[in-house]
């Protein structure tokens, strides 16, 4: 050694450092590495690390590039130098060696840097040693841990699934068609659920697997579904013969189907079971401790799951059968009128809401049609519903115009204690004559679809929803007047019919339009088919539909009128009043008198609102007897009774009833208690 270090610095007293016997015992070689001269000792451990034997090594660290393939040498000399050059007291590395044969071995080193009082480096001492069954098993480990985190990620990507899980149902396709079940390795599953003390089967397992006789089965037979639920606890079995021993009833109705094991789960919500579950596998020899964990942590999941599923179900049952109780239980029979209703349930797994519909007979060839969506998807908004439709239909009943109606439903809606509120639409339709008042309370608006089958949007000026307008103060509601021939029918309709994901409320009218047009002439099928229509393009609220057709004029009967409140400072009233009048006469067959008929009324409303207070009630009806009259009738609240007088010829005023008198055949007033009623008749010809 010394003939061999000559003229070299002089070595440590130390070097090389004795190895350490707890070294060479855990498989572990020391080297000592003099900085100065380059000389590295390895004992013989370290040697045996690299496989080398002591003559193939000169102490010189470049006589290991034999055992060292270039890439890791590169790589060990450049994190020397580094931990060399930071002032690093250590640093460790694992790397490739080479072995005689010709195989990689993985290696581990670790070196601790000696240096002097100034800092610079003199020389490391370290270990090798062999660590490629370290890595070996660490892989194993990392793997084993990858596979728990999968298997941990399949059941929490499951219980996500499941939280959107609404009915039972959706719960058991969920479940079925969960990769996360694939990947668990399961073949199929199947599921049932106490009712009345039994089991309920409401998941099957394989085609071919279903026993006779287990829809419903008592806890306390010998299946596996029966003793989970009687004891709690859950069941693995680990191989066919366990299962063909434990469950002998059971294994030759499904022994055919190639099962190797299986899990069978108690359900248990609330500390009380609702169910089991079994997990049914093809080619699986018995179960994991990590498994059997997760798949316990998997039926808690799923058991929250179907108890939240059947809960809602329940609530969805209870507000299905409180809405359809709310609603009329039949259509009645409206003379001149063909009327078709339907009412679509949000599908099953989706909330109830408070749509509905009504239809009110009412005196003189009048029907009052309402279309309405209370605020809401839940029994609430059903009970709101059915209360709301009672009073709508009973301020009808009572005689109120149709804006009345509306402003005292919305009073009532408010006063109900209630935070929701409700669109509407009422129409009050004459029969006889075909025109039709409307009222809009922050609803869509209707169609009209012609006998052709033409249809189009009826546009409605609207005020607020009904609760909303009394809250606000503003129970204004304007009233239009449209006319509906013999053979046009009406469509009402709430907003789930035109309601379409990513579409605008006008596209969705438009396609309304056009199912409308295309779709069956008569309307029971028609409103059948929009049911369909909605069911079709995944529609999830509820839908509530009325068709109204007029069927033909019919001759009005004695007491057969029409009536429009006309307010001061109302034009749109006063004009719908004209309109009204205009269409009636026409309806009436008395086109040839329309003007005369029209400009007296106008001249007798115009009078009223101009010289009392409160405005004016118009009515006019046709009268029958000693040939057909058609009189009108314009009440005020004063008292006062009107004259003719000369307007002279400069005048602007003071001609109304004079007009009148030369218009009309006859004329008059008549006190009422409230008030007075100035009328004037014509005679108009017999109808064909």
């Amino acid at each position: 050694m010394d003939d061999r270090v000559a003229g070299a610095l002089s070595l440590p007293d130390d070097w090389p450092a004795h190895p350490d016997l707890s070294l060479a015992l855990n498989r572990m070689g020391s080297f000592d590495w003099d900085l100065d001269s380059g000389l590295m000792h390895m004992d013989q451990p370290a040697l045996d690390v690299f496989d080398l034997r002591a003559d193939e090594y000169d102490d010189r660290p470049e006589s290991l590039a034999v055992r060292v393939p270039p890439d890791e040498g590169v790589r060990l000399d450049a994190l020397v130098a580094q931990a060399l050059k930071s002032g690093r007291s250590n640093y460790g590395a694992y790397f490739r060696s080479l072995r005689r044969d010709g195989s990689l071995r993985w290696t581990h080193t670790q070196g601790f840097v000696r240096r002097d009082a100034t800092g610079r480096p003199r020389r490391i001492i370290g270990i090798v040693r062999d660590a490629t069954q370290e890595l070996a098993d660490s892989t194993a480990r990392r793997e084993l841990d990858q596979e728990r985190r999968r298997r941990t990620s399949l059941v929490e990507g499951t219980t996500a699934a499941l939280a959107h899980a609404r009915t039972v149902r959706d719960v058991t396709d969920v479940l079925k068609n969960s990769q996360g079940l694939a990947h668990l390795g399961a073949t199929s599953l199947v599921m049932g659920l106490i009712e009345a003390g039994r089991i309920h089967l409401v998941a099957d397992g394989p085609e071919g697997s279903f026993v006779p006789g287990t829809r419903y089965t008592r806890t306390d037979e010998p299946y596996p579904m029966s003793e989970v639920v009687r004891t709690l606890t859950p069941r693995f079995i680990e191989s066919a013969e366990d299962f063909a021993a434990s469950y002998p009833i059971l294994w030759p109705y499904i022994s055919h189907l190639g099962i190797t094991s299986a899990a069978y789960l108690p359900l248990i919500a609330q500390a009380r079971p609702i169910g089991a579950l079994g997990l049914l596998y093809s080619d699986k020899d018995g179960f994991t401790g990590d498994e059997r964990n997760l798949l316990v942590a998997l039926g808690s999941s799923i058991a929250q799951s179907l108890q939240r599923a059947m809960l809602y179900e329940q609530e969805h049952d209870l507000a299905e059968g409180l809405q359809q109780a709310m609603l009329p239980r039949r259509i009645p029979e409206v003379p001149g009128a063909q009327i078709a209703v339907r009412y679509r349930s949000a599908r099953l797994g989706r909330d109830i809401g408070g749509d509905w519909y009504d239809v009110i007979p009412l005196p003189g060839g009048r029907v009052g049609a309402v279309i309405g969506d209370v605020q809401g998807h839940d029994t609430h908004a059903a009970a709101v519903m059915g209360q709301l439709r009672i009073v709508l239909r009973a301020y009808a009943a009572e005689g109120h115009s149709p804006a009345t109606v509306m402003a005292r439903a919305s009073v009532f809606l408010h006063e109900l204690d209630t935070d929701r509120f409700a669109t509407c639409t009422y129409a009050e339709a004459d029969l006889t004559t075909g025109v039709v008042q409307l009222v809009r309370a922050g609803h869509v608006d209707p169609l009209v679809r012609e006998p052709d089958g033409t249809c189009r949007k009826v546009p409605v000026d609207g005020g607020l929803p009904l609760g909303l307008s009394a809250e606000f103060g503003r129970l204004e509601y304007p009233v239009s007047t449209v006319e509906l021939d013999p053979g046009q029918t009406m469509v009402l309709f709430t907003d789930g019919l035109v309601e379409l994901p990513g579409a605008d409320l006008d596209e969705g009218m438009q396609l309304l339009a056009d199912m409308v047009r295309t779709g069956p002439q008569d309307l029971q099928p028609l409103a059948d088919r929009l049911c369909e229509w909605v069911d079709e393009r995944g529609g999830e609220d509820d839908v509530a539909v009325l068709l109204l057709r007029r069927r033909a004029a019919h001759a009005p009967q004695p007491g057969g009128r029409l009536q429009q409140h006309v307010a001061q400072n109302d034009p749109e009233a006063l004009s719908s009043a004209r309109h009204m009048i205009r269409a009636a006469v026409r309806a009436w067959g008395a086109k040839g008198r329309a003007d005369e008929v029209e400009l007296a009324a106008d001249e007798l409303t115009t009078n009223a609102l101009m010289h009392t207070d409160g405005g004016a009630i118009v009515t006019i009806r046709v009268l029958t007897g000693a040939g057909r009259r058609l009189r009108v009738d314009v009440e005020d609240r004063s008292s006062a009774l009107p004259r003719r007088r000369d307007a002279g010829e400069s005048g602007v005023s003071g001609r109304g009833l004079m007009l009148v008198d030369q218009l009309a055949d006859a004329w008059g007033v008549e006190s009422r208690g409230t008030g007075k009623c100035v009328w004037c008749e014509f005679s108009i010809p017999p109808r064909d």
